[in-house]
């Protein structure tokens, strides 16, 4: 690890992912986050890597597919409306088992919605909006730091698991400015070698192969598709288990539990210490993956626990999952900000204290 230098979210990432090993790199503008295409414009030649601005975000994320067949190691971003015009893309990603790290810096929506942050593209991300049955695994950081460490981490992953892999972040992480310590250089994959590390890619067919190697999403017989689909949900079910992040504290004598990720995460900590002031003990459940969801999380809260808060910046997306994980224990409520608007701490523990008041805690 180098020493702390200050860099903008944006940048921060893209330079994570570069020396990750990302050498391939196809996007499209879109704020609020314009700086990683323009930082890796100009970065990632210096590296021997390619950057194409496509076309839309629907060419972007083909042609992020074929470099990543070929064994390329690709980083693609967008916001929240060029996300989800890349939705089948994934779903082929997904159902080829072509690694790929794609990144949302998003904003608030629907539609084409303003261009300050949002976290109303949860569904979106831990569900799928493509079609078929596939999953993709979903990593929130809550700071610039966490962002570069996932963003690098991700990288080797996503060809670990042979999966994409998704960073859901936001405009506010994208925009502001901390300092960070970027991890070393990974070592350069020479394109001779690419086969070593990834049998599967389509590398070139040459005279001592056995056979040709096929990168296909189309299988037209039911019992080989079915056969197929078993197969990727046994690698779903393993990543369930290795793959579920959180941080969790003070769950053991709660009167609150706040359940946050992301930037909200950080607002929703600074309430917990108001609270906790006044008297009024609030635990935090901060789902770093949100998928795999942390559900076994919840089984820690105390019979103490009055009330579980959701904080997010939707209408109630996180929510769901709260919910699942909650089950019928202890009652659930929405703290929420949309259309751009980001709730101050004071807030947040205002509107704790209500719904406390509300249930008779």
């Amino acid at each position: 690890m180098s020493e702390k230098v200050l860099m903008k979210g944006n940048e921060a990432f893209s330079e994570a992912a570069i020396r990750g090993g990302c050498r391939y790199y196809f996007g499209y503008p879109i704020t609020p986050q314009n700086e990683i295409p323009e930082y890796m414009s100009r970065e990632l030649p210096k590296h021997g890597g390619s950057f194409i601005q496509a076309e839309s975000e629907i060419c972007a994320i083909n042609m992020a597919y074929g470099a990543a067949a070929a064994g390329g190691r690709v980083f693609i971003t967008s916001s929240s409306p060029g996300i989800a015009l890349m939705q089948e893309g994934l779903s082929f990603l997904a159902s080829a088992e072509v690694p790929t790290v794609v990144m949302n810096v998003s904003r608030c929506g629907p539609g084409i919605g303003g261009i300050q942050p949002g976290q109303a593209d949860y569904f979106q991300a831990t569900r799928g909006g493509g079609n078929g049955d596939y999953r993709i695994p979903v990593f929130a950081p809550a700071s610039l730091q966490e962002g570069v460490d996932l963003v690098f981490e991700a990288m080797e992953l996503s060809d670990k698991w042979r999966n994409p892999f998704f960073i859901f972040t936001d405009g506010i992480l994208g925009q502001m400015m901390e300092p960070v310590k970027l991890p070393e250089k990974l070592p350069d994959i020479k394109r001779e070698d690419i086969k070593k590390h990834k049998p599967w890619a389509l590398t070139g067919y040459g005279e001592n192969d056995a056979e040709r190697n096929t990168v296909i999403s189309l299988r037209i017989q039911p019992d080989v598709l079915e056969k197929h689909v078993h197969k990727l949900f046994e690698k779903y079910e393993r990543a369930e288990k290795e793959l579920c992040r959180v941080e969790s504290f003070g769950l053991e004598d709660a009167d609150v539990v706040i359940v946050a990720y992301g930037i909200v995460a950080r607002i929703a900590k600074e309430a917990i210490e108001i609270l906790a002031e006044q008297g009024i003990k609030v635990g935090l459940i901060r789902p770093i993956s949100l998928w795999p969801f942390p559900y076994n999380e919840f089984k820690k809260l105390s019979r103490n626990t009055k009330v579980v808060i959701s904080a997010e910046l939707s209408m109630g997306q996180l929510i769901e999952d709260v919910k699942l994980g909650v089950g019928e224990r202890f009652p659930v409520r929405l703290v929420g900000r949309t259309g751009g608007m980001i709730p101050s701490s004071l807030e947040i523990a205002e509107r704790t204290k209500k719904i406390l008041e509300e249930i008779g805690g």
